[in-house]
């Protein structure tokens, strides 16, 4: 029994260590960081209703080149775990990726609901790389570029800034708070800026990238109706299956921008559900609302599924639905700030709740922890080393490989009788 357990060793020994080395990238994975603990707070939620977003950096102890999927799985779930991405959805829109990834490879990021990579992941397929470079697909998505420069002060230009918003489009900026040990300055003129400039819509990766998504597809109804002082316009812009199926329901059911031709009709009112919309004017982050310039066209936001009465001074007033705006209240460029390798997030956004009205998209990622588990590099070469002797040991078994000789040993015949031995039972057979 004892022979028949220890040729049984090498086996176990292989399964074992496949078992381990099938496990270890998340096991290990888990016990290198620590979480934000700010994720859980009132503060991050907070952060939410101030219209920021959350998405994902990356996780310690998982590498980016060898199993991307399973860096975006960890960070995907350690995002969804402690709060919702944005005010407009739960699950997380947005990623860093680097720039050493194939097209594959971001399939495979892709595949965890990421919809938005960035900054520059050197693909050649790209969108908001210059004022022109408009997303038409889905992957174009996967190379969000980087304009307008740091937040960073001595780096921020506030002259590169007023050129990305004259040219018009996304652009991209980059902050991060913190290095080593050291809080990072950011330039209060850029922010000054981005806060009055009346074209730029302060918005998010996701945010965007939802309000992109919501011109790829969709329905809407109307009708209007004879009211005692004019005419009433009912409108709805329809969640509907067919459009929810094409992209999977991931994008976010955020305000829409529409653009209503009245006919010269001057609109007094716009009521929803929960009563009367508020004003667009001077609104530069998402949501619903309406505002109309003299005898110009209606500029409505409104969620997909939100009924609303437009109620317009004139009999018999007609219309016309011009469709949808590139980008929210009809504004003309859009700016998103990415908040990198967000690992407090305390210490990074605070100086932003009372300075501006600019939105961010926090990528964040757990704590690394320094020195507790330094064993990691040993434990992995470990199960490298036993998984080579573990399939040596079954190969020689089978007379294979440099340890053949275990199977010459199972298999030696068994020793000679003693000399003389034949001679003995010849002379018993003749007596």
């Amino acid at each position: 029994m004892r022979h028949r357990w220890a040729s049984n060793l090498p086996s176990l020994v292989l399964c074992s260590t496949l078992l381990l080395v099938t496990i270890h990238p998340v096991a290990l994975a888990q016990s290198a960081w620590e979480e934000d603990g700010w994720l859980r707070t009132s503060y991050a939620q907070d952060r939410l209703e101030a219209g920021d977003e959350f998405g994902c950096y990356g996780v310690p102890g998982l590498s980016w080149d060898n199993d991307p999927g399973a860096v975006a799985s960890a960070c995907r779930t350690y995002v969804e775990e402690r709060l919702n991405a944005s005010a407009w959805g739960h699950h997380p829109l947005s990623i860093f990726t680097p720039d050493t990834l194939t097209m594959a490879d971001h399939q495979k990021v892709a595949s965890q609901n990421f919809v938005v990579h960035g900054d520059d992941t050197g693909l050649v397929d790209t969108a908001w790389h210059s004022s022109n470079d408009e997303p038409n697909d889905l992957w174009e998505w996967y190379n969000l570029g980087r304009r307008g420069g740091s937040l960073e002060k001595e780096l921020a230009s506030l002259e590169t800034v007023e050129t990305a918003i004259a040219e018009g489009g996304l652009f991209n900026m980059y902050w991060i708070g913190r290095v080593n040990d050291a809080t990072v300055r950011h330039d209060r003129d850029v922010l000054s800026l981005l806060d009055t400039h009346p074209d730029v819509w302060l918005t998010t990766w996701g945010e965007a990238w939802s309000v992109w998504s919501g011109k790829r597809c969709y329905e809407f109804k109307h009708e209007t109706r004879p009211s005692e002082n004019g005419t009433v316009l009912a409108f709805e812009a329809l969640l509907t299956p067919a459009c929810t199926g094409v992209t999977k329901d991931l994008p976010w059911n955020v305000p829409l921008t529409w653009l209503i031709s009245t006919e010269g009709a001057e609109v007094v009112s716009v009521d929803g559900t929960d009563g009367e919309l508020a004003s667009l004017e001077g609104k530069k982050t998402l949501s619903e609302g309406w505002r109309q310039e003299g005898d110009g066209p209606l500029v409505l936001a409104l969620v997909n599924g939100h009924p609303v009465e437009i109620h317009l001074n004139e009999r018999n007033a007609s219309y016309d639905i011009l469709g949808q705006t590139q980008f929210f209240n009809n504004l003309s460029s859009a700016v998103t700030v990415a908040g990198h390798q967000t690992t407090d997030l305390f210490s990074w956004s605070k100086r932003f709740l009372e300075d501006t009205n600019v939105r961010f998209t926090w990528l964040v990622q757990p704590r690394a922890v320094e020195g507790v588990h330094a064993w990691i590099p040993y434990a992995v070469l470990g199960v490298g080393f036993l998984t080579v002797v573990a399939m040596l040991g079954v190969l020689g078994r089978e007379g294979l490989g440099p340890l053949s000789n275990l199977a010459v040993l199972k298999k030696a015949p068994n020793p000679a009788p003693p000399h003389g031995s034949k001679q003995r039972l010849d002379v018993q057979e003749e007596a």
